[in-house]
This record gives structure tokens, C-alpha cells and sequence, in this order.
């Protein structure tokens, strides 16, 4: 994928791509237990991603290992002790889950095979290859293309990996099924269940999913929609305090001899850049979600402040393209620190770094900034808007 996130934490139609394949399970009936299972260091950012779905009870977040089988075994061993008959294993990659798909797999476990998985029918020409030339043809009868999710019957792939040669590595948990000889079933694959591995990828799956019927209507109009881009400005201010520093600024701390004076944490860049964002939105303003009236907020991080104006952009159908941030002060230096600021907002927003700009001026002497009492910043958001969404 290139810099920048992971896929599965990049945002997709309005939100992170693990939070579009975690909502389809918790929202499926027969999902008792939901595991997540991340590159060791990276539970927070998966946390992060999944949003408010990340207080649902049945959702447990674990680290993973170095291979996929790894990581398989360690999602069945946080559900080790759960009343759980059956397990599906899903590439969170792979953001277009419908409930139909989850329950036509289980249908098939219930009709007596021990797995299920989804197959498309292999439509290309397959030529065998050779140091770059054509060496041959495979016939494509009887090919299929796998996809995810993968259900199994829970005690036979917990045996089953547990007696696995764990030197010899496995790509797909089907493997282990086909060598001992058990019943697997295929069910229709649906061409949504693009799993993302280029950036590309996000093109071609919004081009799938697009339209209110997403199933390539051929009577539906094909006008290309003039894109909804909507832009917000956001300001603010706060004043040094007598208490000393370091300053919050950007999601960082910088070294100073005094602290901004403010109700939370004083971030009067992540401050401005939320106002920014509510502003494109018109959905109020920071005041307006976090009163200074409610102690609650006392000494807040206004980390989690950002981290709500995306839940914000997610929940009226918006993608962050861009923000934009100017520091106004004469002290601290911002180049310094730029680059890390950069970084922090990218995190709490959920985009690439290179989505997010951090620029620093003086105001010549002039004002209260210029005469060091306190630090302004102004913002700019950019966001993209579904064409089908209400707001």
C-alpha cells in the first residue's frame, strides 16, 4: 500500500476498512464473540479505528505472530473457554461484508460440511508462465476463486491447527481441510468481497459499491455525480498560564517554560482543527461537544477530540481528504516539531501523513501573540461527501 496506514486502518465510504468488517459481524445475530487479532503494538490504533464498536462487550482485541497461522491460532485461542460451535475467519481487507453472505456460510455448516468458504468462478484465461513468457494454458473448468470470510466447525480447525507441522506455513486454513479430506463447501462469492492490496483496490471497490443498488444495474444512470466537497475554517486561542510548561500543541508536547491555561489540555491546534472539521460538517462546534461547563473535561486530552470529529465525519457519510493547520506565536519554534505533529493528527484522523499540512507563522510583533501571551492557530478541513448520503 505503499507510506502511510495500513489498509486496514485507512478510512473507506466514511470509515476505517476494520470497522466496516467488524460492524458486519456484530450485526449479524449469530456473532457471540468478535476478535480482532493485530501486529503486536498496534492494538490501540485497531481500538482507535473501531471507533464506539470498540465498547461493544462481545469484541476482544489480542496481538497476532509473525504468520498468518499464527495469528489464526491466536484469535482461537482468546475464544478458548466460549460456548462457540463455529468460527469464521475473515481478512478485515476486506470491507464489503453482507449479513446474507455470513449466514448462507453457516447454512452450509449446518447442512453438514465441516468448512464453507465463498468462490467466484474463474472467468479469465489462465496462461502458465515462464521468466516472462507464455509457456502454456490451464483449462478453467473446475477453478474457483477463494474468498473470506472462512467458517469452520470450531473443536476441527482448533484440532487441526494444534496438529500441524508448525514449520510448514499455510496461506488460507482451508489448506488444512482439503489435506484431511474433509467436506468443504462452496457457496457464490459476490465480486464486493475485493480484498484491498493496492491502492487501486480502493478505487475499484468504491466503483463496486457505488449507486443505491450497488449490483451494476445496467438502467442505472451513468452520469458520472459531480463530487460533494465541502470545506470548514476553525479557530482558536488560549493564553500562556502562569503554571510551567511544556505546551500541548499538534497532539505533542513541546518544551516550554509555561503551559497554555485552558479547561483541557490546551491543544489550541487539535482545538482549531476540530472546529474545522465540525464547520464542514455543520454540526456545531467544539463548545457545543465538549462544554467547558462539565467537569469531565477538565484536563482533558484533546486528542480524543479529533478522534470524535472523525467518528463525526464517519456517521454523516464523510471522508477527511485534507487538513490544514497554522501555528500562530513567536515562542516555542514549531519546525522542530512539525513532522511529529503531522504524524499525531494523521493518527487521530485516520489519513495519510501526507493529507495533513502543519505551518507556522509570527505576527511580527504585533498583538497578543506577538507579544508572547498566549498562541492563535486557524484550520482548514477538506472532506468528500457520499453522493447517497442525507447529509
Amino acid at each position: 500500500m505503499g507510506d502511510g496506514l495500513e489498509k486496514q486502518f485507512r478510512d473507506f465510504a466514511g470509515q476505517p476498512v476494520l470497522a466496516h468488517s467488524a460492524a458486519a459481524f456484530l450485526a449479524h445475530p449469530a456473532t457471540a464473540r468478535l476478535v480482532v487479532v493485530v501486529a503486536e503494538g498496534r492494538e490501540q490504533t485497531a481500538r482507535n479505528a473501531l471507533g464506539r464498536l470498540a465498547d461493544d462487550p462481545r469484541l476482544r482485541i489480542c496481538p497476532g505472530g509473525a504468520r498468518r497461522q499464527d495469528s489464526v491460532s491466536a484469535g482461537l485461542a482468546a475464544v478458548k473457554g466460549d460456548a462457540i460451535e463455529l468460527v469464521a475467519i475473515h481478512d478485515a481487507a476486506r470491507p464489503c461484508l453482507e449479513l446474507d453472505m455470513i449466514t448462507a456460510l453457516i447454512a452450509a455448516i449446518d447442512g453438514g460440511a465441516e468448512a464453507a468458504l465463498p468462490v467466484l468462478p474463474v472467468v479469465d484465461t489462465l496462461k502458465q508462465l515462464h521468466a516472462g513468457q507464455v509457456t502454456g494454458t490451464t483449462a478453467r473448468d473446475g477453478l474457483g476463486r477463494a474468498q473470506t470470510p472462512q467458517i469452520f466447525r470450531r473443536d476441527r480447525i482448533a484440532a487441526l491447527h494444534q496438529a500441524h507441522e508448525q514449520t510448514v506455513e499455510i496461506t488460507d486454513d482451508i489448506l488444512l481441510f482439503e489435506a484431511a479430506g474433509d467436506r468443504i463447501a462452496a457457496v457464490p462469492g459476490d465480486e464486493r468481497l475485493l480484498k484491498l492490496t493496492s491502492p487501486a483496490d480502493f478505487a475499484i471497490l468504491t466503483a463496486l459499491t457505488s449507486g443505491t443498488s450497488g449490483t451494476g444495474d445496467p438502467t442505472m444512470p451513468h452520469d458520472v455525480p459531480i463530487p460533494d466537497i465541502r470545506t470548514g475554517n476553525g479557530f482558536d486561542v488560549h493564553r500562556f498560564g502562569d503554571a510551567p510548561g511544556p505546551v500541548i500543541l499538534g497532539g505533542i508536547e513541546i518544551p516550554h517554560e509555561r503551559g497554555l491555561a485552558a479547561h483541557s489540555d490546551g491543544d489550541v491546534g487539535l482545538h482549531a482543527l476540530c472546529d474545522a472539521i465540525f464547520g464542514a460538517l455543520a454540526d456545531g462546534d467544539i463548545g457545543s461537544h465538549f462544554p467547558p461547563s462539565e467537569a469531565r473535561w477538565k484536563d482533558a486530552e484533546s486528542g480524543q477530540f479529533l478522534e470524535f470529529a472523525r467518528e463525526r465525519c464517519a456517521a454523516h457519510g464523510a471522508v477527511i481528504l485534507h487538513l490544514d493547520l497554522t501555528l500562530i506565536c513567536e515562542a516555542p519554534k514549531i519546525g522542530p516539531h512539525r513532522d511529529a505533529m503531522r504524524q499525531r493528527i494523521a493518527s487521530l484522523a485516520g489519513i495519510d501523513t501526507s493529507r495533513v499540512a502543519v505551518k507556522a507563522t509570527t505576527s511580527e510583533k504585533l498583538g497578543f501573540t506577538g507579544r508572547g501571551e498566549g498562541i492563535a492557530a486557524q484550520a482548514t478541513a477538506t472532506l468528500a461527501f457520499a453522493n447517497d448520503h442525507p447529509g
